[in-house]
């Protein structure tokens, strides 16, 4: 598991051209301001979101890069030289997650890396004494959804799970509009989001790439020969490695839904919807509808990865619909209707400004409320498990959300957890 020789060299030739301080630096510029006041941040992964939370956490003021992760060196080379343009002191570059966990310098590492990495990082993460922000879905599978919380818990770490729209402003204020009866009581939320994905074609066997520590990407999974077609995206559309669209873009409006409707599990679950667009690798499904019952209100959503026209002129969202009106948060914007469908009001918004990492930074240094802290943020990414387990076995799934448990079904309670490969199991 441990890295090769040959890439040791590189991490060294990397540093050394970076000019990055040995440890002793790090500790003397923690010295110089408090620790409670500066914090010191290791980034896992950083292709695709990675490179997001490097530019959010660079506009944290009292917050530092000091380590980047992973397994692609070319990627560690581009997060060193990112973090490189706006930051003095350069970071540490690995491709070993162990690495920044071992460096006590470090206060909190950000996971950007594949969705069956989430839990098992995290795990090892607060062990290591390390705060945590880690990307939605959080978890691979029901278990680790229990498991990552239960981590959190024992070693008391600030974990926050990257759905973002949490911190958002406008967000906030449209879900404090609907809490407050601007459309009355809410009976029912459809949520959505739409892409316009490619065909992933038919992959082979091939050589790993020169660049790539194979080995430690695959990490807690079982091992599988490298193919052409799984890296650095398709993976999603795996069930070995991915949640599927649903825990990979719809645990977001899901969690809006969810927060809006004030609901915790559901009691029914269904899933219709299959790989219709292309003939391919792809196993998940590219047109899904899941549905939600919690017995005085319901949630649907819709996820539809080739086809990229939305609802409401958006290619995500979710209604809500009320004795009074309809509340659409859609794309970038908040209306609130009528019955009549004359529209009541506006909320404008925009993306992300960086409100998740600081307030995530605020929670470590003084002790402040996290807007989606791992409890909360896995009651939505749970609706994703339950969902993906309905359409895996073809059945409705009734659940019991006092004891967390699939009534009367034991091949959907089998789908509950996965296997690892030896030595990565998570363990609390």
């Amino acid at each position: 598991m441990n890295p090769t020789l040959p890439r040791r060299d590189f991490l060294k030739r990397t540093s050394a051209a970076a000019g990055f301080a040995a440890l002793g630096g790090v500790n003397l510029l923690r010295a110089q301001a408090s620790p409670s006041k500066r914090l010191v941040i290791g980034i896992m992964g950083c292709n695709n979101r990675g490179m997001d939370h490097i530019s959010g956490y660079l506009g944290v003021p009292n917050v530092e890069i000091g380590y980047v992760c992973d397994v692609d060196r070319r990627a560690v080379e581009k997060g060193i030289a990112a973090v490189a343009k706006k930051q003095a002191r350069v970071p540490k570059g690995t491709d070993d997650l162990r690495r920044m966990l071992e460096d006590k310098s470090v206060d909190a590492i950000s996971i950007a890396a594949p969705d069956f990495w989430h839990t098992p990082a995290t795990v090892m993460a607060c062990a290591a004494g390390k705060h945590v922000y880690v990307e939605k879905p959080g978890s691979h599978n029901a278990h680790e959804s229990e498991l990552i919380v239960a981590a959190a818990q024992k070693h008391k770490r600030v974990v926050q799970m990257g759905n973002q729209r949490r911190s958002w402003p406008w967000v906030i204020e449209a879900i404090n509009a609907l809490h407050a009866g601007e459309i009355g009581k809410v009976f029912f939320a459809r949520a959505w989001y739409t892409n316009r994905r490619p065909s992933i074609g038919r992959g082979k066997p091939a050589p790993v790439p020169e660049w790539l520590n194979y080995d430690l990407w695959q990490g807690p999974a079982p091992e599988r020969p490298f193919r052409d077609n799984i890296l650095h995206y398709n993976w999603h559309w795996f069930w070995h490695y991915s949640t599927s669209e649903l825990g990979n873009n719809g645990v977001h409006f899901l969690d809006i839904a969810r927060w809006g409707l004030g609901v915790e599990l559901p009691q029914r679950i269904t899933c219709a919807g299959n790989r219709y667009h292309y003939q391919d690798d792809w196993e998940t499904p590219d047109v899904c509808v899941t549905t939600f019952d919690f017995g005085t209100c319901a949630i649907v959503w819709e996820g539809q990865s080739c086809d990229p026209r939305g609802f409401e002129g958006a290619g995500f969202g979710v209604n809500f619909y009320g004795e009074k009106g309809v509340l659409s948060i859609a794309g970038d914007n908040c209306q609130i209707f009528d019955l009549s469908n004359k529209l009541v009001r506006e909320i404008k918004g925009k993306r992300d400004g960086g409100e998740h990492f600081t307030n995530f930074a605020d929670a470590i240094r003084d002790g402040g409320k996290l807007n989606s802290g791992i409890e909360e943020g896995q009651k939505a990414t749970m609706y994703c498990h339950l969902g993906n387990i309905a359409w895996r076995t073809g059945r409705t799934i009734d659940f019991d959300p006092q004891s967390r448990k699939i009534k009367n079904d034991r091949q959907a309670s089998k789908l509950w957890q996965r296997e690892y490969r030896r030595g990565w199991e998570p363990k609390v």
